[in-house]
């Protein structure tokens, strides 16, 4: 099996030395003719079968021998594994039925083992709206009315959380989306929001 590919890999180079060898006559042919009328467009000639020729010499210095010896049978290259610091979530993928699927048995099934991937999923961006509630509660003895104090907003009467804030601005400023482009992103989602901070 070695040999074989072998063999084609040294048949390849040799079609290729002789492919350079017919170009090498073709330029020194188009030389000798160059002394004529038409020697300026022989001159472009020779100059795009030289650059032709260099370009193919710089190719084949490359060697092709890999590629020969892909068409070998063998194992698959080994899948890198997920990192472990991402979240996992398994899910179980059991048989439809209960019981055996042979027409004629129908008995209990036992489990034998498993077979286990991993694959990796994203979830999109995932908007929520978050609602502040401030009970209020009164003394039953004073009358007094008691409240918790209002959270800190990122900006005065604005609606938005600082999370919402900080992922704008790392989408527009280490991400490198525009604000027009976010409020599209957001508006595939359903939320109408303007670029130019003048609605929520």
């Amino acid at each position: 099996m070695l040999e074989a590919s072998l063999a084609r890999a040294n048949a390849a180079l040799a079609a290729r030395d002789l492919f350079f060898e017919t170009l090498r006559g073709q330029i020194a042919r188009m030389r000798r003719m160059q002394f004529g009328v038409s020697s300026e467009k022989l001159t472009r000639e020779i100059a795009q079968l030289e650059l032709a020729l260099e370009k193919l010499e710089t190719e084949s210095a490359v060697p092709e021998i890999g590629a020969a010896l892909s068409d070998t049978p063998g194992r698959p290259a080994p899948v890198r594994a997920l990192p472990d610091h991402l979240p996992r979530e398994e899910v179980v993928h059991e048989p439809a039925s209960g019981a055996c699927t042979r027409p004629d048995c129908g008995g209990a099934l036992r489990r034998l083992g498993q077979d286990a991937h991993e694959m990796l999923d994203v979830l999109p961006v995932h908007w929520r709206v978050v609602r502040n509630v401030r009970p209020k509660y009164s003394c039953r003895t004073c009358d007094r009315i008691v409240q918790a104090a209002a959270p800190v907003k990122a900006v005065a009467r604005g609606k938005a959380t600082f999370a919402t804030l900080a992922h704008v601005v790392v989408s527009k400023f280490d991400h490198h989306l525009p604000l027009y482009r976010q409020s599209e992103m957001v508006a595939a989602q359903g939320l109408d929001i303007d670029p130019h901070g003048r609605k929520p």
